[in-house]
């Protein structure tokens, strides 16, 4: 709401006489009702929503997604309610795909199953996600079109064995995470390069690593306790080894999902700023402008110019010609043209 105020609030200022322009921001920019500030996000929401529905069919014509949601406080009756923030991340870079980044986000009240079952409707592929049930009913058998393929987040299940480590200094904890530290080490070497590559160096170089891993972890878990922490975080590998292994089989998988986590790191920080989405159709329109701004930044794109060009001149492009504004036909054209005037 910030970003997209500031940019109507100039577009306001550019059509006012100068001596007029420093009363009509003390009067119109510090004392903006929260309703107006709202019904300009909800106007600049109704506009983009062509370009909204663009990313979207970009992110589901990706053969690998990366999934993960975040909680958003929506006002309700005088007091709040925990709604969600789901997100779709494409991100083709780390096996040296061509297609650029973006970012699909959705709004929902709760974190039922359902939803993200609802988003991916008629899209199958890759799904990487943390180990949240709500996703098992994408890669049940029989799904149509074809049931997903869940990979695992290697960078979840360690979180839990280095807090461990840190906080209990427990040496089983510690030698876990420098397993798995090797196993990133190793795929540091790979990022970016073809699936093929990949896949070849993971079969001769990475697959020992994590079968050593997975059996040396079972031999620690038969000589502890279930209720060990330390075995707790194990296990959350071994119920889960088809899952993290996956990678081994198949180039394009990451080791993370870490894309995901990036791609929310803006709401965490916004809801220090704007506290609550103000009802359901608040958030909505967070989702919708959340899909646009970080899909913006994935492509190295500054929000606040390619917004303000775009409101500026998308109701006079035809349709066959929306995709020009997309950030990164956006950033090329701009490139183009510096290049000329330069």
């Amino acid at each position: 709401p910030w970003l997209l105020s500031t940019i109507l609030c100039d577009k306001f200022l550019q059509h006012l006489p100068l001596n007029r322009q420093s009363d009509a921001f003390a009067r119109e920019g510090i004392d903006l009702d929260t309703s107006t500030l709202a019904d300009w996000v909800g106007a600049c929401t109704a506009t983009l929503a062509p370009l909204t529905t663009l990313i979207r069919a970009h992110v589901l014509a990706a053969q690998r997604l990366h999934a993960d949601d975040t909680t958003v406080p929506v006002l309700a009756k005088g007091r709040t309610v925990t709604g969600r923030l789901w997100n779709y991340v494409r991100d083709d870079g780390p096996f040296g795909g061509p297609a650029p980044p973006a970012v699909w986000f959705r709004y929902s009240r709760d974190r039922k199953g359902e939803h993200p079952t609802d988003h991916l409707t008629g899209w199958t592929g890759i799904l990487q996600s943390d180990a949240y049930a709500g996703y098992n009913t994408l890669a049940k058998p029989g799904r149509q079109p074809a049931p997903v393929v869940s990979a695992g987040c290697w960078a979840h299940g360690r979180r839990g064995l280095f807090k461990i480590a840190e906080r209990d200094k427990a040496p089983l904890a510690i030698e876990a995470v420098g397993r798995i530290d090797a196993i990133f080490q190793a795929e540091r070497t790979i990022n970016g390069t073809p699936p093929e590559h990949r896949l070849a160096v993971r079969q001769t170089d990475i697959a020992p690593l994590v079968d050593d891993l997975f059996d040396w972890m079972r031999e620690c878990c038969r000589r502890m306790s279930t209720k060990n922490p330390v075995a707790h975080a194990m296990n959350y590998f071994l119920r889960r080894a088809d899952t993290f292994t996956r990678f081994l089989t198949d180039g394009r998988i990451c080791l993370s999902n870490n894309a995901a986590e990036r791609a929310l790191r803006g709401i965490a920080l916004g809801r220090k700023a704007w506290l609550f989405a103000g009802s359901d159709r608040g958030g909505e329109r967070a989702a919708a402008m959340y899909s646009l701004i970080v899909t913006a930044r994935l492509n190295d794109v500054d929000p606040h110019a390619w917004l303000a060009d775009v409101l500026a001149r998308i109701n006079d492009i035809p349709n066959p010609r929306l995709h020009e504004l997309l950030p990164w036909h956006w950033k090329a054209h701009q490139q183009v043209h510096n290049t000329i005037a330069a």
